[in-house]
């Protein structure tokens, strides 16, 4: 069966993101469990726009027959022997040592991924240290970026750890040249409903941005339709700068933010390159069933965040 709101078409990486992360030496990017012709040809990619000098962390025998895969010779770059679980460990180790400027997901579940790097022993941040996720959404024939935080990190995150993604966005989307950045808050409903504990969450956070995020024009809370369409807030007679020129989504939990981003990649061929912001180093997530451009797109992103420091 196929669901006729999916598309056949194939994404592309952004022109302009890929612009944008040009320029310098390409920062060296651990790849975790690299043994895989998919994340490996996504970082060929990478190689190749001048955004990444590979570091192959993983089984050597697995590594080089996924190399083989893809005829890419992989002999000029560092590889490191290390299993399954110690992937992620020896990866968080090269970046404490100053010898990987970013950490790249390859065959590895996002938990065990995660769990080898964001725990404070490991280096990566200090304790206390909020860290988020952030979608770079693009769709063919459109460059302009809609960044959506957080569909891969925080499940149930509370208001502290939203408004540390709100700022993570910010930052990130004046460095990709988006001098005033627009945000929407995502909620089931403009109203403030004591039922709906995400509408009140928001416009605290909407408050707070005021003083806190003076750069950013932010409201909420936000129901979909608003965010994405003037027209519909038109109707409802929801007024602001935001409907339908939105540069960032904040969603209340991972579900919503999760889902949101693989509809539009399975319905309209969006290109969404992933990254965890927060750590001592840009840590690019993708889920396992993405493919080559979203990853090429998280490498211009890490390159992009790795300039811009902590």
């Amino acid at each position: 069966m196929t669901y006729p709101f999916l598309t056949s078409a194939t994404p592309h990486c952004p022109a302009r993101l890929l612009a944008q992360a040009q320029g310098g030496p390409p920062p060296r990017v651990a790849l975790v469990n690299a043994g895989h012709p998919t994340p490996l040809q996504g970082l060929r990619e990478a190689v190749a726009a001048g955004l990444a000098e590979p570091i192959l962390i993983g089984d050597p025998a697995k590594i080089r027959a996924a190399a083989a895969d893809i005829a890419w010779d992989i002999a000029p770059f560092r590889l490191i022997d290390a299993p399954h679980d110690q992937a992620a460990p020896a990866a968080a180790a090269l970046a404490v040592k100053g010898e990987a400027d970013s950490i790249m997901k390859g065959q590895v579940h996002t938990s065990t991924f995660l769990k080898g790097l964001l725990p404070s022993a490991m280096g990566l941040r200090a304790r206390g240290d909020i860290c988020a996720h952030l979608f770079h959404i693009t769709v063919p024939g459109d460059d302009r970026p809609l960044l959506l935080t957080d569909g891969a990190l925080n499940s149930a995150p509370d208001v502290p750890t939203r408004q540390a993604a709100l700022a993570h966005a910010v930052r990130l989307a004046q460095a990709l040249g988006i001098t005033r950045p627009k945000a929407g808050l995502l909620a089931a409903s403009e109203d403030v409903t004591p039922g709906i504990p995400s509408t009140g969450e928001a416009a605290r956070i909407a408050a707070w941005a005021t003083t806190a995020l003076p750069q950013a024009i932010v409201q909420g809370p936000m129901a979909l339709d608003l965010i994405l369409s003037r027209h519909a807030a038109e109707i409802k007679g929801f007024a602001g700068p935001v409907p339908g020129d939105a540069d960032i989504i904040l969603v209340p939990e991972i579900t919503t933010g999760n889902a949101l981003f693989k509809l539009m990649c399975l319905g309209m061929a969006a290109c969404a390159g992933g990254i965890v912001m927060g750590a001592r180093v840009p840590l690019l997530l993708t889920s396992r069933s993405q493919e080559a451009p979203d990853r090429l797109a998280s490498a211009a992103l890490g390159a992009i965040v790795a300039r811009m420091g902590r």
